[in-house]
């Protein structure tokens, strides 16, 4: 039993992209999907699908790759924000990653949004996780 969910995802995603397999499964919740459509929107994953079974559901992620060497677009992710310790930030304090390079993934009153678009719409809130 593990107790960040969250975190979990990542760790596939991230194991999955290093050994250079074409998708990944996980089980589904609402707060995964939407980390994976900003995912989606930032071009670091093919796609994702939503499979529906009798008990939870699971989430298929379909990674990216580029050159014929096949090196994952998802050079690392992490997780900031855990159930022990919440990092939360205001408007004016939001990460970046590698000098805008990269990625910072939030939880908004206004939705998942990346650090770009928190910024735009002026909003803080809990920082999930950064993808470079």
């Amino acid at each position: 039993m593990y107790t960040d969910p969250i975190a979990d995802f990542l760790t596939r995603i991230r194991n999955a992209s290093r050994a250079k397999h074409e998708d990944v499964k996980a089980p589904v919740s609402k707060l995964k999907l939407e980390i994976v459509r900003v995912l989606k929107e930032e071009g670091y994953v093919e796609s994702y699908q939503h499979i529906e079974n009798e008990v939870q559901g699971v989430l298929r992620v379909v990674l990216r790759y580029h050159g014929s060497r096949r090196s994952p677009i998802i050079s690392g992710i992490d997780r900031v924000s855990t159930p022990g310790r919440r990092y939360y930030v205001g408007k004016d304090n939001i990460p970046r990653v590698l000098g805008g390079l990269g990625t910072t993934i939030l939880t908004t009153p206004k939705g998942v949004l990346t650090d770009r678009d928190a910024l735009k719409l002026g909003v803080g809130g809990e920082v999930l996780c950064k993808v470079w």
